[in-house]
């Protein structure tokens, strides 16, 4: 590991007292590989917990009845990790990125097995939350290392590596989930309660490799911690995830929603008055947003977050419900995405560190993504697989071409004192706009399937026909619970689809497309808003070698 020209051991490095003008520590493609290679693994866990639990979520709900409430388990992870995020850049600012890495992977280790014991949807949420405070500094803590050790022109290339393993977690995420899943009980524990306890040993792997080959220097940056911003940023973000996951059962006007609405907005005045108070200790610096990168890195992470985790929590869905397709196939049925995330990463990665130019990734990534939600915003309930790869690919290129990007425009012009602290800011505003998406298009969507359902479910009772097949024995046990007196339904738990013959099925089926058909044309709405900013606002620019 060197600094400047002088070529030193990584302890020394480590143990050294840089001059804060000193310039980036400058490593051999070996020894970056090296430290990748500990990152990779701490990022593992998190990558592959994302995508085992989206995979096997629908079991999980229906085994603890929890299905209109799935939310909080995306949810409450992604709020924790969001607050979280910003003040690991300061503790890894002030104590070095290693042993702030080593917390985040124990804290999510010990939410994993929480989570493993989960008796309750809402436990399972509470537990996730832990989770989400050890996994907000897989990630940013990952990027804010590679910035570290490279120039701006670089980075693509090894971003590249760590997306890589974002598709290779996405790879055996459903396969591991729909294992698990489809076993009934494993070792005297429900299948799906696996999918979190295999975090244990896997992090406390990660742990070793880490102790071994993360070696970064580490200039000690003098920060105080603004615990007073975090939580009145707190205060002011989860009353609003709050109502935009209840807003369908309280009412988006009644009193407690607009209690809610009120308490979000008067914490996110007080934040936004403690950080200027704060001043260069605030959990967000006010003076990065003087950088015009940062500015837009930020708001296009937020608008792309979205509509990404929006879609990520809504497409497994519609190959379960809608398809029929187990956990397992339904995962194996999104290898298009990971398959076309990963060559336009690796190919984008590259074209970055040799041109030096990123707009032209970005732009077309985030209408890839959009032209996505546009495919998936046509599909019907007999919609052949074929055609839902078609938007797969289009999700896969986008996001692969798309997030690499946006990161480097946000990092690009950031002092390196400020890189914890700015990487975390960034990844801060992704996971806010990924809990506002996973929240708002759950919402969304069960706010629209029970009427749609139920208007389909009239026009069939009115066929003679259609209710002799109801009321079959097989049928009728089915549907005990579901049909309401009322004439609503029931839809906390899904099993009773596979009972059902398909012809009873129906209309459930089209209620749920219809309202999935309004969730993805509301994504879409977000992805072109997001083209818009890219195509106008982000300046042609080239990237530094420094």
């Amino acid at each position: 590991m060197s600094g400047g020209n002088d070529k030193t051991s990584p302890d020394a490095v480590q143990s050294g007292a840089a001059g804060a003008s000193a310039g980036p520590a400058r490593l051999e493609h070996r020894q970056i590989v090296t430290v990748l290679s500990g990152l990779m693994l701490g990022m593992f866990l998190a990558a592959l917990d994302q995508t085992v639990v989206s995979s096997a979520l629908r079991t999980i709900a229906d085994d603890l009845h929890g299905l209109t409430a799935q939310a909080w388990v995306t949810t409450a992870y992604l709020v924790t990790g969001t607050i979280a995020t910003p003040l690991y850049g300061k503790l890894s600012d002030i104590y070095g990125r290693r042993p702030v890495y080593l917390c985040a992977i124990l804290l999510f280790a010990a939410g994993s097995l929480l989570c493993g014991f989960a008796t309750s949807i809402y436990e399972l949420a509470a537990f996730r939350a832990v989770q989400g405070l050890g996994g907000g500094g897989l990630m940013s803590l990952a990027m804010t290392i590679i910035a570290d050790l490279t120039s701006p022109r670089e980075r693509g290339r090894y971003q590249g590596y760590i997306t890589a393993v974002f598709a290779g977690a996405s790879i055996a995420g459903p396969l591991v989930g729909g294992i698990f899943a489809g076993q009934a009980t494993l070792l005297g524990l429900a299948g799906w309660r696996w999918i979190f306890l295999l975090n244990v040993p896997l992090a406390a792997l990660a742990v070793v490799v880490i102790l071994r080959v993360l070696h970064v220097p580490h200039q000690p940056v003098r920060h105080r911690l603004d615990y007073g911003g975090a939580l009145a940023l707190a205060v002011g973000i989860v009353p609003l995830l709050v109502i935009a996951e209840q807003g369908r059962t309280w009412g988006w006007l009644s009193g407690p929603a607009l209690a809610a609405y009120g308490t979000g907005l008067t914490g996110l005045v007080l934040f936004v008055l403690i950080e200027r108070r704060m001043g260069d200790a605030a959990l967000l610096p006010p003076r990065l947003f003087r950088i015009r990168a940062f500015r837009l890195g930020a708001v296009l992470h937020f608008v792309v977050g979205i509509a990404m985790f929006g879609t990520m929590t809504t497409l497994p869905l519609y190959l379960q419900l809608v398809k029929g397709m187990s956990p397992m196939a339904a995962g194996l049925a999104t290898l298009p995405t990971v398959v076309a995330n990963v060559s336009v990463t690796l190919l984008v990665g590259r074209l970055m560190s040799r041109t030096g130019k990123f707009k032209t990734h970005l732009v077309l990534g985030i209408g890839s993504l959009t032209l996505s939600l546009v495919v998936f915003a046509t599909l019907r309930a007999d919609s052949p697989l074929w055609y839902v790869a078609i938007g797969m690919l289009f999700m896969g290129a986008g996001l692969g071409a798309a997030m690499q990007t946006i990161t480097t425009l946000a990092q690009s012009e950031v002092p390196r004192g400020d890189m914890g602290a700015a990487t975390a800011a960034v990844n801060f505003f992704r996971s806010n706009g990924g809990t506002v998406g996973a929240a708002a298009f759950l919402s969304l969507l069960f706010s629209l399937a029970g009427t749609r359902i139920t208007e389909r479910l009239t026009t069939a009772f009115a066929e003679p026909a259609f209710r002799r097949i109801t009321e079959e024995p097989g049928n009728a046990r089915a549907l005990d619970g579901v049909l309401r007196a009322d004439g609503t339904v029931d839809l906390r738990d899904s099993a009773f689809l596979r009972a059902l013959d398909p012809r009873a099925a129906q209309p459930f089926l089209e209620g749920y497309v219809s309202a999935m058909q309004v969730v993805f044309l509301t994504g879409a709405a977000v992805g072109l808003t997001a083209f818009a900013i890219a195509a106008w606002r982000v300046p042609d620019t080239r990237l530094s070698d420094d």
